[in-house]
């Protein structure tokens, strides 16, 4: 009987530990869907990182931490988008399929276009973006 109780418990974690994967949409897809209208692109990582690398030029930068914290960003970019697909993306995919994921138990449209380095190895239009500002200056 403990032995029972120990997987049970052990299949608790791990479901916990693995999250569902959001479903997947290849760069030059998700370019199409948002060319059309029916999409939007979001990349969710941080400001340090879209200042480093550049972003997808027709990403809407959000990063993940505000939908951690409190949310306003997202809120107000979720209510301004309601009814289309949001597509996302970070540096390796990692994150973006935890926001995916996150976004349809909430029971909207979200997938995972995977990282950075695969819009910009599509051939798809990137732009730069100034490195934040330090706090108080």
């Amino acid at each position: 009987m403990k032995l029972l109780s120990l997987f049970a418990a052990l299949g608790i974690f791990a479901g916990t530990v693995l999250a569902a994967d959001a479903p997947k949409i290849a760069p030059k897809d998700a370019a199409k869907l948002v060319a059309a209208g029916k999409a939007v692109l979001v990349d969710c990582r941080e400001a340090e990182e879209w200042a480093e690398t550049g972003v997808a030029a027709p990403a809407v930068l959000l990063p993940k931490s505000d939908l951690d914290g409190d949310g306003k960003q997202w809120k107000a970019f979720l209510a301004k988008n309601e009814g289309k697909q949001v597509l996302i993306y970070c540096a390796s995919g990692f994150r973006a399929n935890a926001v995916a994921a996150e976004l349809n138990e909430q029971g909207l449209r979200a997938a995972n276009v995977g990282g950075f380095k695969g819009w910009a190895a599509a051939g798809l239009p990137t732009r730069k973006i100034d490195a934040p500002k330090p706090a108080g200056k």
